[in-house]
C-alpha cells in the first residue's frame, strides 16, 4: 500500500488561492501578510495537515537548530552526565544535542568534528584529547563558536567549564595523608592531559603542606603509576603491578585520576589479596554513580557533573548569540569547586556501605 503523499507548500498555495512566496511568508513572517490571507493559509495549512521540513529549511538557510559536544570516552558516565547536563540547557533553548566519542584518539576527534562541520552545526561543547588550538581557531572561521568542557581554556580564544582539578588532588592525597599514609601512588594518565597534569600537581601540593605543618612527620613518597587509558582495564592493569611490588616497597594507599580506573583497582587488590582499605587505601576521582555501590564503597573526589554540562551550554549559547547580532564576546572561564566524598574505600571509620 503505498503511502500518502506529504502535502507540500504549493499545495498549501493552491488551496489557499496565494503565491507560494505568501504561504513562505506566513510561515516565516506572519507580521507582514494581511490578516485576511494569513487566515487563509493558516486554514490550508490546517486542512491539510501541512508541517515545514525543518531539517531542509534550515540547510537552505545555512543553518541549523542543533549543537554537538565531542567527549574522549563515551563509555564513562561521567561524560555521559556531561551530556545529559548540557541537553538540558539546549532542549530549554529547542535545539537537539548530537553525542561524538572520540574515543581517546585524536584523529577520530577530527573526524567527529569534520562531520558536525559539515551538518553546520550552531555550536561544539568539546572535551578535547589534546592541542584544541587548531581546532577551535578552524571552526571558528566557519562560523561554529566552540566551548571547552573538562578543559581550563585561560590560555586559549575560548570560554571553558572545568573543576579546579589542582584543589581536587590537593584534597584527595591530603585525605589520605591524614588517614596516615606515608607511601602514595598516584594512578592515571595519559600526561600530555591537562587535568591529569593538575591532579597530580594538587598531590604534590598536599604532601608539601603535610611536611610543612608537621617538619617531623616522616617522609612522603608520591610514586606515579602510568596508564594509557583511563577505564577499568587499566586500573586493574595498574593493580597487578602495584601488588607484585616487595610489602615493604607497595604504596598504602592509592589516588587513581577518575572512578573507572579506581573500579579497575579495586577489582585488581582484592583478585591479588590485599584488603581495602586494611592493606591498601583508595580514592577516585569524578564520584560517578557507580562509586558509591562498589562492593567497598568508594571514596571519590565529586565533579558535578550535570552542572558543569549545564553550564558550558550555556556559555555556548550566548556565544551565538553574540556572534549571529555581531556583539562583542568576551570568553568567561567557568570553574567548579570539587568536594571530598569519604567513604570505606579510604577510611576504616567511614561506614561500610
Amino acid at each position: 500500500m503505498a503511502a500518502a503523499k506529504r502535502p507540500s507548500v504549493k499545495d498549501v498555495a493552491a488551496l489557499a488561492g496565494v503565491a507560494v512566496g505568501t504561504v513562505s511568508n506566513v510561515l516565516n513572517r506572519p507580521d507582514i501578510v494581511a490578516e485576511p490571507t494569513r487566515r487563509a493559509v493558516e486554514d490550508a495549512i490546517a486542512t491539510l495537515g501541512f508541517t515545514r521540513n525543518e531539517s531542509a529549511r534550515q540547510l537552505r538557510a545555512g543553518a541549523s537548530r542543533s549543537i554537538a559536544m565531542v567527549v574522549m570516552d563515551v563509555a564513562n558516565p561521567f561524560f555521559t552526565d556531561l551530556y545529559v547536563g548540557a541537553e538540558s540547557f539546549a532542549l530549554e533553548r529547542g535545539y537537539s544535542i548530537q553525542l561524538g566519542n572520540s574515543g581517546n584518539s585524536g584523529e577520530r576527534e577530527q573526524q567527529q568534528l569534520s562531520a558536525f562541520e559539515q551538518q553546520r552545526v550552531r555550536g561544539v561543547l568539546l572535551a578535547p584529547i589534546a592541542g584544541a588550538e587548531p581546532v577551535i581557531e578552524r571552526l571558528r572561521e566557519h562560523g561554529i563558536p566552540t566551548v571547552l568542557v573538562d578543559r581550563v581554556a585561560s590560555d586559549l580564544e575560548a570560554c571553558s567549564v572545568a573543576v579546579d582539578d589542582v584543589e581536587g588532588g590537593r584534597l584527595a592525597v591530603g585525605h589520605l595523608i591524614a588517614e596516615g599514609h606515608r607511601r602514595i601512588a598516584f594512578v592515571g594518565g595519559p600526561a600530555d592531559l591537562q587535568q591529569i597534569r593538575d591532579r597530580v600537581q594538587g598531590a604534590r601540593i598536599a604532601i608539601s603542606e603535610a611536611e610543612a605543618a608537621e617538619p617531623r612527620i616522616a617522609p612522603i613518597d608520591l610514586e606515579t603509576v602510568a596508564v594509557e587509558h583511563l577505564g577499568a582495564v587499566d586500573g586493574r592493569d595498574a593493580a597487578e603491578r602495584i601488588v607484585a611490588q616487595a610489602p615493604e616497597e607497595r604504596p598504602t594507599a592509592v589516588f587513581a585520576a577518575n572512578d573507572l580506573l579506581a573500579l579497575g583497582l579495586l577489582q585488581g587488590f582484592v583478585a591479588g589479596g590485599l584488603r581495602v582499605p586494611e592493606d591498601i587505601a583508595l580514592v577516585g576521582y569524578d564520584d560517578i554513580d557507580f562509586a558509591a555501590t562498589a562492593a567497598v564503597p568508594l571514596s571519590a573526589v565529586r565533579q558535578p557533573r550535570r552542572e558543569i554540562g549545564y553550564a558550558a551550554g550555556e556559555l555556548l549559547f550566548r556565544e551565538i548569540e553574540d556572534m549571529e547580532s555581531g556583539a562583542a564576546h568576551v570568553h568567561q572561564h567557568v570553574r567548579f569547586v570539587p568536594e571530598l566524598v569519604v567513604r570505606r574505600s579510604s577510611s576504616v571509620e567511614a561506614p561500610a556501605a
